[in-house]
This record gives C-alpha cells, sequence and structure tokens, in this order.
C-alpha cells in the first residue's frame, strides 16, 4: 500500500506545477505593457533621422512654387449696391452671389496690370462698386477695372500705388501642349492664400461657353484641384511658365471633382494687350443679331436664325435677311461657314474667332428652302452682337 503514494503524489505536483507556471505566464502577458512602457518609452524628444536630399520631382515642384507664388494674388469685389465691407471675414474665400466675389489674379507686366476672370470682377464693375487686391507679401491695394472681355471671361486690373516690387510671371504658349502633361495652379481656394495643387493636362480643345451665346475653344481641362476662389490663377507647366488661366470647374457640388478647365495662354496673350491698349477686344463679326436658340429648336431650325442685321454691316451689304418684323417670317437662317457645319451660334463664332477680323468668310445660307453661299468679310463688332 505504502508504495503507491509516491505515484499518486506525482500527478499532483505536475499540475501544480502546470498551473504555476500558467499563472507566471499569465501574469507576464498582463505586465507587459507596464513593463514595455517602463524600459522602452521615449521620454525625452527622439533624435531626429536625416532626411537626405528631396527626389528631384519634389525639388522642382518646391522651386517653380518660389518662383511663382510671388506673381499670384487675391482679389476681392464688392458690388456697390450691396454695402458690405469688402474686407468681411463673412463668405471670404468663395465667389458668392450676393454682390461679394473673391478669385485669385496675377502680375501680368511690372507696370501693375493684373489678370483675373471677369466673373471675378463683372458685378463690381458694372455697378460701380469697389475692388481691391492683397498681394503676396501681404499688402492690401486698391484697384480699377482697365478692360473686360466676357466673350473671353477675362479682366484686367491696375493697382493703384504700392511699395512692393511686381514680379509678372513668366509666359508660355498653348500651342504645342501634350495631353499627360503636368500641371501646377496657384490660388485661393475658399480664401486659403497661395494654395498649389497638381495634377495633369487631361484633354485638350475643349469647349467652355463663356457670354452671350459664345463658346471660348481650345480649352485645357486639368485634374489639378480647382475650387471657388482659384478663377483667374494661373495653371502653369512644369518650367514655371503660364500656360492657362484657371476659370471654370464641373462639378455637381461646386467643388473639384477633377475636371477643371482653364482659357489657354494664346487666347490670353492676345486678348490681355488689346484690353490694357484699348479697354475692350475686338471682336470679328457681320453684323447681325441672332434669335434665341431655344426659339430655333422648338421650331425645328437646325442652324442661326438672323434676327436682325445691322445697318451699315458687312451682313446688310451682303444682302442677308432678318426676321420680317410686320409678318415675323423668317429670313436667313446661317446653316455653314468656311467649311465648317453650324447648328448654333458657338458654332458661327467660333468660325468667325477661326477667320480673324477683315477676313471675307463663305457663308451657307438657307432661305425659302433654298440654300445659297454668301462672301461676308468680318469686322469688329460689340459683345452682344456677331
Amino acid at each position: 500500500m505504502s508504495d503507491r503514494y509516491p505515484a499518486a503524489r506525482s500527478p499532483d505536483r505536475f499540475l501544480r506545477w502546470a498551473a504555476g507556471a500558467a499563472l507566471v505566464l499569465l501574469a507576464l502577458y498582463v505586465a507587459q505593457p507596464y513593463v514595455n512602457g517602463f524600459l522602452y518609452a521615449a521620454q525625452t524628444p527622439r533624435a531626429v533621422t536625416a532626411r537626405g536630399d528631396l527626389a528631384p520631382a519634389e525639388t522642382a515642384t518646391v522651386d517653380l512654387f518660389a518662383r511663382a507664388s510671388p506673381s499670384v494674388v487675391h482679389v476681392f469685389a464688392q458690388a456697390a449696391a450691396q454695402g458690405r465691407a469688402l474686407m468681411g471675414v463673412e463668405g471670404e474665400g468663395a465667389e458668392q452671389g450676393n454682390g461679394s466675389q473673391t478669385g485669385t489674379g496675377f502680375i501680368w507686366d511690372a507696370a501693375g496690370h493684373v489678370v483675373t476672370n471677369n466673373h471675378v470682377v463683372a458685378a463690381a464693375a458694372q455697378s460701380g462698386g469697389s475692388i481691391a487686391v492683397r498681394l503676396s507679401s501681404g499688402e492690401v491695394v486698391s484697384a480699377s477695372v482697365v478692360g473686360t472681355a466676357p466673350s473671353y471671361d477675362l479682366a484686367v486690373l491696375r493697382l493703384g500705388r504700392t511699395g512692393a516690387a511686381l514680379r509678372p510671371l513668366a509666359i508660355g504658349t498653348s500651342a504645342d501642349l501634350k495631353v499627360g502633361q503636368s500641371t501646377y495652379a496657384i490660388g485661393n481656394p475658399f480664401g486659403l492664400d497661395h494654395t498649389l495643387t497638381t495634377g495633369v493636362i487631361s484633354a485638350l480643345q475643349r469647349r467652355l461657353p463663356t457670354g452671350e451665346g459664345r463658346e471660348l475653344s481650345g480649352v485645357i481641362q486639368t485634374d489639378a484641384a480647382i475650387n471657388p476662389g482659384n478663377s483667374g490663377g494661373p495653371l502653369l507647366d512644369s518650367a514655371g511658365r503660364l500656360i492657362g488661366v484657371n476659370t471654370a470647374i464641373y462639378s455637381p457640388s461646386g467643388t473639384s471633382a477633377g475636371i477643371g478647365f482653364a482659357i489657354p495662354v494664346d487666347v490670353v496673350n492676345r486678348v490681355v494687350p488689346e484690353l490694357i491698349r484699348n479697354g475692350r477686344t475686338r471682336n470679328p463679326g457681320i453684323g447681325i443679331i441672332a434669335g434665341q436658340e431655344a426659339t430655333a429648336a422648338r421650331l425645328g431650325i437646325d442652324g442661326v436664325v438672323i434676327l436682325r442685321v445691322l445697318r451699315g454691316s458687312p451682313a446688310a451689304a451682303a444682302g442677308l435677311r432678318g426676321v420680317d418684323p410686320q409678318t415675323g417670317e423668317i429670313g436667313d437662317i446661317i446653316v455653314g461657314a468656311g467649311d465648317r457645319p453650324v447648328h448654333r451660334l458657338a458654332d458661327l463664332t467660333a468660325a468667325m474667332e477661326a477667320a480673324g477680323l477683315g477676313t471675307p468668310v463663305d457663308l451657307m445660307v438657307e432661305r425659302d428652302g433654298r440654300t445659297r453661299r454668301v462672301r461676308v468679310t468680318t469686322t469688329d463688332v460689340a459683345e452682344t452682337r456677331l
């Protein structure tokens, strides 16, 4: 009997040993965070790890912003009828519909001319309101409108007296742009001064509606983030040259959705000097007032209905007819210009732009169900006419 007791106690000792070991392991598991915190906690500032040089692409972007950003300004426009403080905080940084508008612009020349979008300053210009510009130095300077071109959504301002050194942007060309090129937009989205966004040229030769039934052709599409407040700001290439003026986004929410548009710099470089010289641009046309597109569409008309022919115009000299004011009978419908079909007014204005001033243009005109060719020489017309 006595020989059996050691054998019976042996399993008991093993179980007690296993249970003790398990308790020790559990205690170590529970205590591990506290032990690690005691042994390894960084209770003093850590040593800085050497970064090394920036990547070449990063260095190029940093240098580009350093060169270009001093030329970018913040534009504030206030319509006279609103009676609100021009620099009030409320609504700052967004393009408002209450007479208060903010946007971006850039220094064009050392004489103090600033280029921006027409829609940024239009309400203030038309009502005799006030315009101010905040330079990259932080200085706020009053500005006046030198000229506007609603058909191109461009405006030129002149800065008042300032002690700051003005740095015009380098000018590039939009004639040789390629889809996939890098783009850099600098502006003031939502009032956040000198914000840089990057992207690529997503598409070229887009058409963008502007005003009075006109469309701007050759527009640049980019995925660089463009938001309210970016309007009028520069779109740059990787050399830091101006290749476009940011003017619109396509987004149901009104914020960047990766589809932004910029007026090509070759158009800007042609229009801005005209605005500085004359306060307006010369618009090639033939001297007609076109009928409403919606009315023509309801009548099943494919083309531009001539509502009225201006006296002494090239259209009048060519014998074109408008709608009879007595009977309402439709006269001429323009269905072609040069080698382009004309379905709507934007097609006709694009053909006039391509032809330029003082150039003969062959129009295809329908009258009484018959089509004939009429040659008309373009002339300078008002923004609201063609």
